[in-house]
């Protein structure tokens, strides 16, 4: 068997040989909708070929920018398009192509890797480990009323409809007053251009998003609302007339809305996003996909056990190449030093660092002291983004301490300024 690159020639090859290995047939998009191996990155992508030269296996790569903690930009690769034959699997076709690939990822100067887990037992023995998570949340529209913010010194009486007045921060309908600016209804053709700012500015300061190049956008290639798909935008704007925020949507069975995705860049644009589509008339019920675990939302509504919450799981996984170059990219709120001694089974390396925190920055060097924390790479790619605590695997025997602290410390110095999220299906 060989493992070879692909080029732009074997892009049918390649897609034809993915869906077989899930058991599936190209769709055919509707007109003026993109397909998602439009955003494909031939030069990156590997086929797997057996001696009479016959496809089994595929595995891909995009090229992403990662928001890391701090709000740095990394460059990162984002594993797509994994999957290997009915016919050829448990023969180790799999397992090859993950190792060339993360052999040419290093040859490209990558420290960081990412993926979607279709199946979380597969990429855990590649040494990924779950960094973000996500959830549902589900609104009945009559249990939507808002109450009043105390902070703001007002009474604890909900809020709806016409009830909302300036002391809550936003009015009710489209005009938010202009302090707090306006939401603006589009359709999904009228507002690309938007969409794609907006999206940018967001990420940039979202410990995990990645971000969406152009050609994602220019080509549909994805899911709404990158994709054409007939949605209706709510584009939130300051008061100065900007764009800051967006939420997409449509309304489908048993009058639910489903949102496909909230984008905003600060909370004021959230709230008033979800108050629009949370007073949509002729609506049952508001479902949030992709809903950040610790955004305030629910605490917002009078009544706190309206928003039900599920399918709550993981979403993007992070794969360490260059354990001192990804410690060293982040930021970081605490100053402190913990020694490092961490395990990569699958590519057959261990080494001991010395993590050395001052005013924000880190230092990583090779140590031979007495570890404080020993851990697989898998986990150091789940406490990486500050969406995991390394207590919490240390309780649950993934991660040993050494001493009394460790843990405690480990904490503190790994926790984000935000809790991570990643909101990008690729």
């Amino acid at each position: 068997m060989e493992i070879r690159s692909t080029t732009d020639q074997d892009l049918d090859v390649f897609v034809d040989t993915l869906h077989a290995a899930f058991g599936r047939f190209r769709d055919t998009p509707a007109e003026g909708e993109g397909v998602w191996w439009s955003a494909l990155e031939m030069d990156r992508n590997l086929l797997a070929v057996t001696s009479d030269g016959r496809p089994v296996g595929t595995a891909g790569a995009f090229s992403f920018e990662l928001t890391l903690p701090g709000g740095m930009l990394v460059p990162t690769s984002g594993v797509t398009a994994v999957g290997v034959l009915p016919s050829h699997r448990r023969r180790g076709v799999l397992r090859a192509m993950m190792r060339h690939q993360l052999t040419e990822l290093r040859a490209r100067g990558e420290f960081l890797s990412v993926l979607l887990a279709s199946e979380a037992l597969i990429y855990r023995r590649f040494g990924y480990g779950p960094a973000t998570y996500t959830q549902r949340l589900t609104v009945p529209r009559h249990r939507a009323a808002f109450a009043l913010p105390r902070a703001h010194g007002t009474a604890d009486a909900p809020v709806t409809g016409s009830d909302v007045g300036s002391d809550a921060g936003l009015d009710s309908g489209s005009d938010l007053g202009s302090d707090f600016g306006s939401v603006e209804l589009l359709r999904r053709a009228e507002c690309g251009e938007i969409l794609e700012e907006v999206y940018d500015r967001y990420r940039r300061t979202q410990p995990g998003a990645l971000s969406r190049p152009h050609h994602w956008w220019a080509s549909g290639a994805g899911h709404a609302p990158i994709s054409r798909a007939p949605r209706y935008v709510a584009v939130h704007r300051d008061a100065d007339g900007v764009p800051d925020g967006y939420a997409s949507y449509s309304l489908g069975e048993s009058d639910t809305l489903t949102v496909d995705e909230t984008i905003a860049v600060d909370d004021v644009a959230y709230t008033a996003l979800a108050r629009f589509v949370l007073e949509h008339d002729l609506v049952a019920q508001v479902v949030f996909e992709h809903f950040p675990p610790e955004h305030p939302l629910r605490w917002q509504l009078a009544d706190f056990n309206a928003g039900q919450v599920s399918h709550d799981t993981d979403w993007l996984w992070v794969r360490l190449l260059d354990v001192p170059r990804a410690l060293t990219a982040r930021g970081w709120r605490t100053d402190g030093e913990l020694v490092l001694d961490v395990d990569d089974p699958f590519l057959g390396e261990h080494g001991r660092h010395l993590l050395t925190v001052r005013n924000g920055r880190a230092d990583c060097v090779p140590t031979d002291r007495e570890p404080d924390l020993s851990l697989d790479v898998t986990d150091l790619g789940s406490v990486y983004l500050g969406g995991t605590t390394p207590s919490t695997l240390v309780r649950a025997g993934h991660i040993r301490a050494h001493r009394p602290g460790a843990a405690t410390l480990a904490d503190e110095l790994f926790r984000a300024e935000r809790s991570p999220h990643c909101l990008h299906r690729f």
